[in-house]
């Protein structure tokens, strides 16, 4: 089924495609289909558009080895009204970026995505340095303190802003062989760390160190210089990295059920 006009009311799996499109990593056949649907809506050009403006600024950078953080400013000076005037909740791109070297940011960009068999959580984790595409999911209005109103099959985001002072800042949506990946941004302080759900079913966990929190079992390790801290829940994969918080604060958070 063709989707809205409206990007608001595009699915997650929508707002996927469009970005995997952009950057290349569609699988051939959605291809026409995906690009059907884009040129039948001027919102939809719009926002594809300014997604291969990203990929393209990203492109030049790798080519030129320019810094990651001066690469971030120009991708949020090219977004347009709503963006901008959500700058200030997304200034992760910067600030994050900031930490990650040039050849980090380019390996994100060729990560393979037609490849044989399931994601690796360390392909998995790599999609949050892309930074977000999209203004933070607000509060579930049924659960509002304790989860966000954005969900992979019905495996929720949870809303630390009350609980634990970490607020929803932006998020993005990738396919990575052909699996449904949704990253949430959040902000304390100054600190940022991206929350990643990857859809059912769980991905082979990782050599890691083993430790146990409330009844969940936890894997952490570090990959090209971040934290990164894995898990399972309800049959899907959950990933928390981050380049300056540390893995305790990042187990006590993945600890706590949304649900």
């Amino acid at each position: 089924m063709p989707p809205s006009s409206n990007t608001s009311d595009l699915t997650p799996a929508q707002l996927a495609d469009l970005s995997a499109l952009a950057d290349g990593t569609l699988d051939a056949a959605r291809r026409p289909e995906v690009e059907a649907w884009i040129a039948g809506s001027p919102e939809l050009r719009a926002l594809y558009q300014r997604e291969r403006r990203a990929v393209e600024v990203l492109h030049r950078a790798r080519a030129t080895d320019r810094a990651p953080a001066a690469l971030r400013a120009r991708i949020e000076a090219q977004r347009p009204g709503p963006a901008v005037r959500t700058r200030r909740r997304l200034t992760f791109g910067a600030a994050f970026a900031g930490a990650i070297a040039a050849v980090a940011l380019a390996v994100v960009l060729i990560l393979p995505s037609g490849t044989p068999g399931a994601p690796s959580v360390s392909q998995a984790a790599a999609l949050a340095l892309r930074g977000p595409a999209f203004k933070a999911p607000i509060p579930d209005p049924r659960a509002p303190d304790a989860r966000l109103k954005q969900d992979v099959q019905e495996v929720y985001f949870p809303n630390w802003a009350s609980s634990f002072g970490w607020t929803a800042a932006g998020q993005r949506l990738d396919r990575i062989n052909g699996r449904l990946a949704m990253t949430v941004y959040y902000e304390r302080h100054g600190q940022w760390i991206a929350y990643t759900i990857v859809q059912a079913p769980a991905l082979k966990q990782p050599a890691a160190s083993v430790s146990t929190l409330h009844g969940t079992t936890l894997r952490t390790l570090k990959l090209d210089g971040r934290w990164v801290v894995t898990w399972e829940r309800k049959n899907h994969t959950c990933l928390l990295s981050g380049a300056s918080v540390s893995p305790a604060v990042m187990r006590t958070l993945a600890a706590w059920d949304a649900d």
